[in-house]
Formats: structure tokens, C-alpha cells, sequence
């Protein structure tokens, strides 16, 4: 299953303005587009969107016990919005260890239509500081399925949106090198980047439906 063009970018601006217009479980700082989107393709194989969050901090936890006793999930108030699980507990969602997970929640709530090619991506970084982070620890693992692609543009920033690059990629104006030679001006060589990129579009490929990964820097 693949995008029309449009249609992804259409996603796009609705994810954005879920975020703009409603409550979410905890604050988004950034979020940006990346790979196919950002190259122009058409269709898009799979919408690659990054969300920068921050750490909830000063949330009233104070009801915590009366959402693990309905929904059978712990934290809340400690890592999601008690303000958003009151409005939204359908989207709730927990990690292995049955605490609230933001990513999970954000996941559930920004792409409720489990089918779709969506890849989330959620970190407490920037994409740019992530994109680095990540290819140091691939480097180190030699496992280049974790890397981001480093192709990414920002449509959104501390509440404001970039309607110019979001303009941009609609007229399909961004002139992006190619997954490999990215990779190869952020230090990779050749023969590396090569093997990088071939990996990580086999990782891409094997995904299915909408898919959410949590990353801390």
C-alpha cells in the first residue's frame, strides 16, 4: 500500500493540526517529514513523520490510581496529561511495564487508522541532534536498520507551522541527494554508506500499516 502524493501531504497537514487544535499526552516541540516525502516522490511508500516531545513536567498525578483501575494503566499524570486521558482514554496506551507511554499514546492518537503507511517516529531530541545520535550508535553496533534518514524538513516548531515548507514540498521544490551520498557528507564512507542505505530501505520495506518507534537522547 502506497500514497498518492497529495494525499500523503494531506495527511501531513491534518497531523498537523491534531496537534495545533487538540490536547495531546504531552507537549510536541518539532515535528518533521523525511525520506520519500521529502524527496517528491510519487507515490509515497511510506510517510516518514518525526515528532520532537518534551518531558511532562508538573502534571497532576493526583488520579493516577483511578485511571490504573479503569483502563489498567499506570503513570498517568507522571508521563501523559491527565487533561488528554480524560479527553482521550481511547488513545491510551502502555509500555511492557504497564506505565503510560507517550509515544504509544501519541501513536494512537495521531494515526487511529492502523492500516495506513505511516511510520511515527518520537523523541525528546531534535531530528537533526537524533540523526547524528543514531548514526553513532549504528556505527558502533553496525546495525544500520536504527538510522534516520537524514533528509528531513521542519513544518512545525514550539507552535509554530511553516506553511513555506510545506509550500515547498507540495510543488515538489527540495533538491535532496541520494540515501546513500546523505549518509556519505555525514561522515559515512562509500562502501559503508552504500551498505547503510540498502539496509535501511529493506527495514522500510518490511514495515506494514501505521508504526510507532520511541527513541531518548
Amino acid at each position: 500500500m502506497s500514497l498518492p502524493r497529495d494525499d500523503a501531504l494531506d495527511r501531513v497537514a491534518a497531523i498537523l493540526d491534531t496537534i495545533e487544535h487538540e490536547e495531546m499526552p504531552v507537549p510536541v516541540r518539532e515535528v518533521w517529514v523525511y525520506g520519500d516525502v521529502a524527496l517528491g516522490l510519487d507515490p509515497v511508500d511510506r510517510l516518514d513523520v518525526y515528532l520532537t516531545k518534551d518531558i511532562l513536567l508538573g502534571g497532576d498525578a493526583s488520579r493516577a490510581d483511578e485511571f490504573e483501575a479503569e483502563y489498567g494503566v499506570q503513570g498517568v499524570g507522571q508521563t501523559v496529561r491527565t487533561e488528554w486521558a480524560d479527553e482521550y482514554p481511547e488513545h491510551l496506551r502502555a509500555n511492557a511495564n504497564g506505565h503510560a507511554a507517550p509515544e504509544k499514546c501519541l501513536g494512537a492518537h495521531l494515526l487511529p487508522d492502523e492500516d495506513e503507511p505511516v511510520h511515527l517516529e518520537v523523541c525528546n531530541a531534535s531530528f537533526d541532534d537524533n540523526v547524528t545520535q543514531r548514526l553513532a550508535g549504528a556505527k558502533r553496533r553496525e546495525d544500520w536498520s536504527t538510522l534516520l534518514d537524514p533528509r528531513g524538513v521542519c513544518l512545525w516548531v514550539d507552535g509554530r507551522r511553516s506553511d513555506e515548507a510545506m509550500r515547498k514540498l507540495r510543488e515538489s521544490e527540495l533538491a535532496l541527494p541520494t540515501l546513500s551520498r546523505a549518509l556519505g557528507m555525514l561522515g559515512l564512507e562509500d562502501e559503508q554508506a552504500e551498505a547503510a542505505a540498502a539496509e535501511l530501505h529493506q527495514w522500510r520495506e518490511q514495515q506494514e500499516g501505521a508504526t510507532v518507534r520511541g527513541d531518548v537522547v
